[in-house]
Formats: structure tokens, sequence, C-alpha cells
């Protein structure tokens, strides 16, 4: 997957302490790519924007911890 157009943004929740840290890039066609941002060279899992829809509904609403 050509991931050369990502725009990765850091998640709000992740922290400076280099503690977990997350990268998503919602701006592909089809597709929500995620990355350890402390790695942006290392490995990315992609979802389909809806499947990454309901993980976020389901962290927020605390279905997910």
């Amino acid at each position: 997957m050509d991931l050369s157009q990502a725009r990765w943004r850091k998640s709000s929740k992740s922290g400076d302490d280099g503690g977990m840290c997350v990268e998503v890039a919602a701006n592909l066609p089809g597709v929500v790519a995620v990355r350890d941002s402390k790695n942006p060279s290392g490995p990315v899992l992609t979802f389909p924007p809806e499947a990454w829809a309901k993980f976020l509904h389901a962290t927020k609403t605390g279905e997910v911890a």
C-alpha cells in the first residue's frame, strides 16, 4: 500500500513522555492507517473507515478499554 501521501497526526491521547504514542492518517481513500509515532518507518495497521469509526465509538463509550 502506498502511504506516501498519508498526513499523519498524533493522537490527542498520546503523551510526550515516550510512552504509548499513536499516529493516524485518515486522508487516504478507503483506508485509515495507524502507526507507532516512535517508529514511523515500522509497521502500519490499516482499517476500513467504518471499522475505525466503530472502534473510536467503542473506546469513547467505554466498550473497549
